[in-house]
C-alpha cells in the first residue's frame, strides 16, 4: 500500500513510550484503537511489507491515512485509556461490547444498627458489601424473592429506633421482627444479617447448620411454631440453592468466560459464580468475527465490561491463555482493591466451569443465528407485502396510553437491525388535546417526533398502533411535519378476531397477517414493546398526578414545597414513612408536619 509523506513522518518519530495509539481513515473517523508498551515498534508493526496480517488487519491497513498517538507513564495506564477511548468511540475495526448498562447489585450496610438490603448499580468503597452483578433482572428478583420469604430482615426506610407505636403489615405477616418498635434487639437482628450474608456469599453449610441447630433448639423447648417457620425457611433456601448450586470447589466469587463460534458468529457468555452459586449470566454476540482471535475477543470483553462500575471478582476463569494477564490482573486488583486472579485451567473442576460457559456460548449463538434468520425472512416478507423499495432496517412504533383523556402520553420505540435500540426511544407529553382522543394524540405526536430538529435517523417504516382512524391521523401529522413519501402502516386486530392485520395508507382492506409468519411476530414485538413503553410512563405521571392532588388538600404546602416533596420522596408510602427530622429538614414546619402527618397517617416513630 501507498503510504502519504504525512504518515510517513508520523511512523519515523513514534515515541519509544507505553501509550495508546489511534488509527484513522482520509475522514478523520477513528477505524481503530490499540494500547503498547512502546508505540514506535507496536504502530511499525502494522506497516512492515513483510508481516503476516490477518484479513482483517489487512483491510484496516489499507485504509489507515492518519494516526494519533497518547503517551502514558505505564502500560496500565495505557490499558486504562485504551478501555475508556474503545467505549466512548466504538470504533469499527476493535471489538465492542454493544452493551452500555450499569448492572444490579445488592448492597448490605452492615456497619448501620439495622441493616436493609438495597439495589444499586454503582459500587462504593463505603463499608458497605455488595453481592452481584445479577444478570439477567429475574436473577435478582429470585434472590430477593427468597430473601424476603426466608429472613425477616426490614424493608422499610425509616428510621428504626425502637420508638415506633405501632408495627407494619410486615410484622403481622412474620417477614419482619418490627425493631422499629423495641420488639427485636439489634444484636437478634444482626444474627438475621449474618444469616443473610451467608446465603449472598454461598456460605451454605454454615447457614443450613446455623438454623438445623435453631430449629432442634426451639423444637426442644416446644416452640413449636418458631420450629415450624425456621423448617419453612430451611426448605426455601435448600430449593434455592439446589437451583443454583453449579461447583463445590470453593466459595472464591468467580466470573467464567466461554467462546463459540458458528460460521462467522461469535458468542462470549459470562457466568457470574459467587460462592459456588450461579447467581446470573451475560452473554455478547458479534456476527462478523471470524478473524478475530480468541485471545482478542476475550481481552476486549475484560477490559470493556469491568471498565464499568461494577466490582471484579477475586478470579476470572478464561478459555485461553492471555497475552496481558499480569497487567490484567494489577488492572483488576486495582479496582477490586485486593488481588485478582487471571486463569485459563485446562482440567479440574474450574475447567470444567469453562466447559459450562462454552457450551451456554454454543446454545446462545445458535439462537442468535436462529433469530437473525428469523428477522431477515421477517423485513424481506414486509418489503413484499408492502411494496417497499427496500427491506426496512429501521422501524419505529407509536402508541397511545392515558385513563379516560387523562396523564395522555405516547410512546415512541425503534427496532433496528435485529434490535431493539433503547437509546433512541423517546417519550411524550401530549399538549394539545384535551380528552380522551387518541386520533388527535397520535397526530400530535407524530407531528412532533418527525417536525423536530432532534437528530435521529429516519425510519424505513413506521408502524402505528392502530387501524385507520389512527393510521389516518398519523398521516396527518407526517403531512405538518412535511414528510409526505413516509412508508407507514397501522397494525391493529378485528373485534372478536385473533389474526393481526396491517392497514395500509388508501387501502380500506387490510393484510391479514399469518399467525406463524416471522413478519407477523416481528411487527407484534414492536407493537408491544411501544405499548409496554407507553403503559409505563402513563402509570409514573399518574403516580405523580395522584400523590400531588394530596399533598394539594393538606394546609401549608404550597406548589413549591409540593414539587420539593415529590422530588425528595417520590411517593406517598416514602412521604408516609419519613421521620419528623426528614420532613422538617424538607422544609415542613411542626404544624405543617402535623397536618400532614393527620392526612397521610402517624408518625412512624
Amino acid at each position: 500500500m501507498a503510504i502519504s509523506s504525512d504518515l510517513q513522518s508520523k511512523l519515523d518519530h513514534l515515541p519509544d513510550n507505553p501509550g495508546v495509539y489511534l488509527f484513522k481513515n482520509g475522514q478523520a473517523e477513528i477505524l481503530y484503537i490499540g494500547k503498547a508498551a512502546v508505540l514506535a515498534d507496536r504502530v511499525q508493526s502494522y506497516f512492515q511489507k513483510s508481516a503476516d496480517h490477518s484479513p482483517k488487519t489487512t483491510l484496516l491497513v489499507g485504509q489507515v491515512a492518519d494516526l494519533e498517538t497518547m503517551v502514558t507513564r505505564s502500560e496500565l495506564e495505557a490499558l486504562i485509556l485504551e478501555s475508556n477511548l474503545v467505549k466512548r468511540h466504538k470504533p469499527r475495526f476493535n471489538i465492542v461490547l454493544r452493551d452500555d448498562k450499569q448492572y444490579p447489585y445488592v448492597r448490605l450496610p452492615i456497619k448501620d444498627d439495622f441493616p436493609r438490603l438495597s439495589i444499586v448499580r454503582r459500587v462504593e468503597k463505603d463499608g458497605a458489601l455488595y453481592y452481584g452483578p445479577y444478570t439477567p433482572a429475574n436473577a435478582l428478583r429470585e434472590t430477593l424473592k427468597v430473601i424476603k420469604h426466608a429472613f425477616p430482615l426490614a424493608t422499610c426506610s425509616i428510621d428504626i429506633d425502637g420508638r415506633a407505636e405501632r408495627a407494619c403489615i410486615e410484622f403481622e405477616i412474620k417477614r419482619c421482627m418490627a425493631p422499629c418498635t423495641g420488639n427485636q434487639s439489634k444484636d437478634d437482628y444482626h444474627q438475621i444479617v449474618k444469616q443473610v450474608r451467608h446465603f449472598l456469599e454461598g456460605r451454605d453449610h454454615e447457614l443450613l447448620d446455623d438454623l438445623r441447630a435453631k430449629m432442634e433448639a426451639a423444637a426442644g423447648r416446644e416452640e413449636f411454631e418458631e420450629a415450624a417457620r425456621l423448617r419453612d425457611r430451611l426448605f426455601k433456601i435448600e430449593r434455592m440453592l439446589e437451583k443454583q448450586r453449579v461447583t463445590q470447589t470453593s466459595a472464591t466469587d468467580q466470573d467464567v468466560i466461554g467462546l463459540a463460534r458458528q460460521s462467522t458468529a461469535v458468542d462470549l457468555q459470562i457466568l457470574f459464580v459467587r460462592g459456588g452459586l450461579l447467581i446470573g449470566r451475560k452473554d455478547f454476540f458479534w456476527p462478523q468475527s471470524a478473524d478475530t482471535p480468541d485471545e482478542e475477543l476475550v481481552r476486549s470483553a475484560i477490559e470493556q465490561f469491568y471498565n464499568k462500575d461494577g466490582q471484579p471478582p477475586k478470579e476470572v476463569l478464561v478459555p485461553t491463555e492471555l497475552e496481558d494477564t499480569i497487567l490484567i490482573e494489577r488492572w483488576l486488583s486495582d479496582k477490586r482493591g485486593e488481588s485478582v486472579r487471571v486463569r485459563a485451567p485446562e482440567r479440574g473442576a474450574k475447567h470444567q466451569l469453562v466447559l459450562l460457559a462454552e457450551e451456554n456460548a454454543a446454545a446462545a449463538v445458535a439462537n442468535h443465528l436462529r433469530d437473525e434468520e428469523l428477522d431477515r425472512q421477517a423485513v424481506e416478507d414486509l418489503k413484499r407485502m408492502l411494496r417497499l423499495g427496500q427491506a426496512p432496517r429501521r422501524i419505529e412504533g407509536f402508541d397511545i396510553s392515558n385513563t379516560m383523556g387523562n396523564q395522555s402520553v405516547a410512546s415512541m420505540v425503534v427496532w433496528e437491525d435485529g434490535r431493539m435500540k433503547k437509546a433512541d426511544y423517546r417519550r411524550f407529553k401530549i399538549q394539545t388535546v384535551t380528552g380522551a382522543n387518541d386520533f388527535a394524540s397520535m397526530q400530535e405526536v407524530v407531528a412532533r417526533r418527525y417536525g423536530q430538529s432532534e437528530h435521529l435517523a429516519r425510519p424505513d417504516l413506521i408502524l402505528i398502533d392502530g387501524g385507520l382512524g389512527q393510521l389516518a391521523a398519523a398521516m396527518e401529522g407526517l403531512k405538518h411535519a412535511g414528510h409526505h413519501n413516509q412508508a407507514i402502516v397501522g397494525l391493529a386486530k378485528a373485534r372478536g378476531e385473533k389474526e393481526e392485520r396491517i392497514f395500509l395508507p388508501g387501502r380500506k382492506n387490510p393484510i391479514v397477517l399469518r399467525p406463524t409468519a416471522p413478519a407477523t411476530h416481528l411487527v407484534q414485538r414492536i407493537r408491544d414493546e411501544a405499548h409496554r413503553f407507553a403503559l409505563s410512563y402513563h402509570r409514573k405521571l399518574r403516580g405523580k398526578a395522584l400523590l400531588a392532588s394530596q399533598l394539594d388538600q393538606i394546609v401549608g404546602i404550597g406548589e413549591l414545597k409540593r414539587t420539593r416533596l415529590l422530588n425528595q420522596f417520590g411517593s406517598l408510602k416514602q412521604l408516609a414513612e419519613a421521620s419528623d427530622e426528614a420532613l422538617q429538614e424538607a422544609g415542613l414546619n411542626d404544624e405543617t408536619v402535623t397536618n400532614l402527618r393527620k392526612s397521610l397517617g402517624p408518625s412512624p416513630t
